[in-house]
């Protein structure tokens, strides 16, 4: 068991994972708000994210990375997919070479379109990473209902170690070696949770519902065979899980910015009125540039980047989906 896990993002995603392996290990946690990291050391709750839930009184919060990194044996990453680069590179001075670095977060970065755990492997290369993902709501978690996750890690990592640090009787861990195809995975589906958003927004029904899904699937899986992921991947909880959660859940954000946008809202006015991150308005126009780059059809991704972009409103989007010409299902 490590002796100490630091836990880097005092979001939503961040605190409910310091939460969930306090129970097994020291941890520390790093947050930007100097609010929130009191409220979470003195009174054992994040005022600004879970006003209602206590946490467990022995996570230590702090502002100070050097403080967080210290005796870090293991670093988990919950930053938003646009930060996560400048994050990475203010650890750097602090942490030892041989600390596993995983990230926490479901994004592709917009100018480089790397995966998070790539951004990873340029700034810090001497430290093993790797990714935990899957189904996992946050209030969900905090509430102790049962949840499973996906780690997958690549380098010199003791895998059996990183599970244990996460494993509790309510959070059950499964391990992958597809460290790609759980990242584009867990990014991917942020995307389709946007369109079944939209289809929500625009009241066409649960038929319309389930084509997009399984669809949009079948487009966003054939994406990430081609860059390098395992099919099954995409069916197992990093995917359909996911995805399934993300699509159905009125917790998702991805869902409810869809749904908004469905209903005729613009994207900014939606944003604005948001505590979290919804990484799909990010993701959308990253995964329409990798499909071409690698030649894959993704209609329904394509939608929803031309969507977010203003270049397409939904009911337009939804109505050219409709009339393309028709195909095979496989």
């Amino acid at each position: 068991m490590a002796s100490c896990v630091a836990v880097i993002g005092g979001g939503s995603w961040g605190t409910t994972v310091a939460h969930l392996v306090s129970q097994n290990t020291e941890t520390k946690l790093w947050c930007r708000d100097p609010e929130v990291a009191a409220s979470i050391t003195k009174d054992h709750r994040n005022l600004h994210y879970f006003p209602s839930y206590g946490l467990r009184p022995e996570i230590e919060a702090s502002t100070h990375l050097e403080e967080i990194l210290a005796e870090a044996e293991i670093a988990l990453v919950a930053i938003p997919s646009q930060s996560f680069r400048d994050v990475i590179c203010q650890m750097k001075p602090y942490l030892k070479h041989a600390t596993p670095v995983i990230s926490l977060a479901k994004g592709l970065e917009q100018n480089s379109t790397c995966t998070m755990t790539q951004v990873i492997s340029q700034e810090l290369p001497k430290n093993p990473t790797g990714v935990l993902t899957g189904p996992n709501l946050a209030e969900e978690v905090l509430q102790g209902f049962a949840t499973a996750s996906v780690l997958a890690v690549e380098g010199d990592v003791d895998t059996q170690k990183l599970q244990s640090i996460f494993s509790t009787e309510t959070f059950r861990v499964y391990t992958s070696t597809d460290v790609i195809g759980c990242e584009l995975a867990g990014a991917f589906k942020n995307v389709l949770a946007l369109a079944v958003g939209m289809t929500i927004g625009l009241g066409t029904g649960d038929n319309t519902l389930a084509a997009v899904i399984t669809r949009g699937l079948a487009e966003l899986a054939r994406l990430g065979e081609a860059m390098g992921a395992k099919s099954e991947t995409f069916s197992g909880l990093a995917g359909m899980g996911d995805l399934i959660a993300t699509c159905f859940s009125t917790q998702s954000r991805n869902r409810f910015v869809g749904e908004q946008l469905g209903k005729g809202r613009e994207v900014e006015d939606v944003i604005s009125e948001m505590n979290n991150v919804a990484e799909g308005i990010m993701t959308a126009p990253v995964v329409a540039e990798l499909a071409k780059q690698y030649e894959v059809e993704t209609p329904i991704s394509d939608q929803v980047a031309a969507v977010v972009g203003g270049e397409i409103t939904p009911p337009d989007a939804f109505e050219l989906l409709m009339l393309r010409d028709q195909r095979s299902e496989t």
